[in-house]
């Protein structure tokens, strides 16, 4: 049986953070840089965190940093 449609998809618009608040992205700035890191460890692709590209390189430039200098970890702790 088909699945009935419920109308069009609507695809949600996603601003750049950084862009919006006018800041750009740090390696000491852990908050915002976990929250563009998934459980596993893994840099969030743009089209999920709603970055633009320049700072989406800017920031994945900033996590490998901190990474480096152990302010992030490279992997989850908890990992089975």
């Amino acid at each position: 049986m088909p699945r009935m449609s419920r109308g069009p998809k609507r695809k949600r618009i996603r601003y750049c953070i950084y862009c919006r608040h006018k800041f750009e992205p740090d390696y000491k700035d852990t908050e915002n840089l976990g929250n563009l890191i998934t459980d596993r460890g893994k840099i969030v692709p743009r089209r999920l965190s709603g970055l633009c590209a320049k700072h989406q390189r800017r920031v994945s430039g900033e996590i490998k940093r901190a990474r480096h200098m152990a302010i992030l970890p490279f992997v989850a702790e908890n990992m089975r």
